[in-house]
């Protein structure tokens, strides 16, 4: 027994993928716009690494957040399994070496900030 395809179901997954893409398409089509012609200014060493420091402290500590959620999940609907386990625990491992070097990042990029002269 077969089925014809809802011509209904495939204009409205059509409608869909047009209404999600056409946004994109439309800011990509349009013209940059250069305010000057005046090169951008360029940071000196200090800022540089101070916003790095910001930037890697935060994408470590999502990245160990995840592991966390993961890891706790596992734990929580392993259900006894011993293998299940493990990984839940490798999990929770890996999110607490991330939380350390979230915490070590910002002493690390100051100790090269003094070794550069910064």
């Amino acid at each position: 027994m077969h089925r014809k395809p809802n011509s209904r179901n495939a204009v409205r997954r059509a409608a869909t993928i047009v209404a999600a893409t056409l946004p994109a398409l439309l800011i990509a089509a349009t013209p940059a716009w250069a305010a000057d012609s005046i090169p951008l200014a360029v940071n000196d060493l200090p800022t540089v690494i101070g916003n790095l420091t910001a930037w890697i402290t935060g994408i470590i500590a999502s990245v160990a957040t995840l592991f966390l959620t993961i890891g706790g999940s596992r734990y929580l609907m392993a259900g006894g399994d011993p293998s299940e386990l493990e990984r839940a625990k490798g999990s929770l491992k890996g999110a607490g070496i991330g939380y350390a070097l979230a915490l070590l990042a910002p002493v690390i990029l100051t100790i090269l900030r003094n070794i550069l002269g910064g």
